[in-house]
């Protein structure tokens, strides 16, 4: 993909808060996946979108849990989001589905026919 002026608008950041926030675009692709909260209980306040921001952040900056910045949500609620995520497996099926979409893009089939391995 060459950076031209229309993919320099696409991909352009500076209009978020955080080079890490998604996009409006962004987000509709991952909105679905995220897992609706869970029955009974206290009903869930956290925003989804602004939990998977500060995961964002923490992953690109490399911050401590305890350096989220105070406009995200609690650190102790964003990293029980993490871990939980982790554990179901969430990250890895968002990857699949990214990969796939992005193969498609390309005109190539979702799932590869042939690996190579190099040691």
């Amino acid at each position: 993909m060459p950076w031209d002026d229309t993919t320099r608008r696409q991909h352009n950041r500076d209009h978020l808060r955080y080079p890490t926030d998604l996009s409006d675009r962004e987000w509709a692709v991952l909105a679905p996946l995220i897992p609706p909260a869970k029955s009974g209980g206290r009903p869930c306040t956290a925003n989804m979108r602004e939990v998977m921001n500060a995961i964002l952040y923490i992953a690109g900056s490399g911050c401590q849990w305890r350096a989220l910045p105070k406009d995200f949500p609690p650190a102790s609620t964003v990293r029980g989001y993490f871990y939980c995520w982790c554990d179901t497996g969430l990250f890895q099926t968002i990857n699949h589905i990214l990969v796939a979409a992005t193969r498609e893009l390309e005109g190539r089939e979702a799932s590869p026919t042939a690996g190579v391995i190099d040691s």
